[in-house]
């Protein structure tokens, strides 16, 4: 059995979270080894970006750590607070302890940051949410991270994306580094999710 820490932040983005809860869900049922989500915020109630209530299984600090495989990071939006918690010393020491132990840790679109602003990214390649400016690339950047701007990137045991979109490809991605390609193949098969061809994997978010 394999066993995955999701954190969330207040202002998470919905859909974010539900990729994870879905795909590592169905893993869980028909997958060829048991994965369970197990939910942990730093508070009992969280709003998420657009008013969904959330109530996470418990807080982070009633966790032992060790216990988990990997480590889920949905992002969220920052007019919803979701910087407030997500790179506060809770979360980033999280991070860190994931990291130490050299387990995965899974981000999706602007939760990279979070990644970043650990310490955790410097010298490695990574992406993140890439709007016209690049305000949320410079900030990646200035963690020491090495930007680039594809929809999933994967280095060793991070991985890191560039937005909701993209979010049930991290979900696969993680199913498959935990059990094995056939495993995550399969359970895209059973939610009848279609595979993108090579071209969507290597389309930059901002056209130069």
């Amino acid at each position: 059995m394999k066993k995955v820490l999701m954190l969330l932040a207040n202002g998470v983005e919905p859909l974010e979270m539900a990729a994870f809860t879905d795909v590592l869900g169905w893993a869980d049922l028909l997958g060829e080894e048991k994965i369970v989500l197990v939910m942990a915020g730093l508070r009992p109630e969280i709003t998420s970006t657009f008013g969904v209530l959330i109530r996470p299984n418990r807080q982070l600090s009633e966790f032992d750590l060790d216990e988990f495989d990997a480590l889920a990071l949905p992002g969220g939006f920052e007019p919803s607070g979701f910087y407030d918690e997500a790179l506060s010393v809770p979360f980033l020491t999280a991070i860190q302890h994931f990291v130490a132990a050299g387990k995965i840790v899974a981000s999706v679109c602007v939760a990279s940051l979070c990644l970043g602003r650990a310490g955790v990214l410097r010298d490695r390649k990574a992406t993140i949410y890439h709007q016209v400016g690049g305000r949320r690339k410079q900030q990646l950047l200035e963690t020491g991270a090495n930007f680039i701007d594809r929809p999933i990137v994967r280095d060793g045991n991070f991985i890191t994306s560039s937005g909701p979109g993209t979010a049930s490809e991290v979900a696969f991605l993680l199913v498959e580094m935990l059990t094995n390609e056939s495993n995550a193949s399969n359970i895209r098969s059973f939610m009848r999710f279609s595979t993108p061809d090579q071209r969507w994997y290597e389309t930059p978010q901002v056209e130069n």
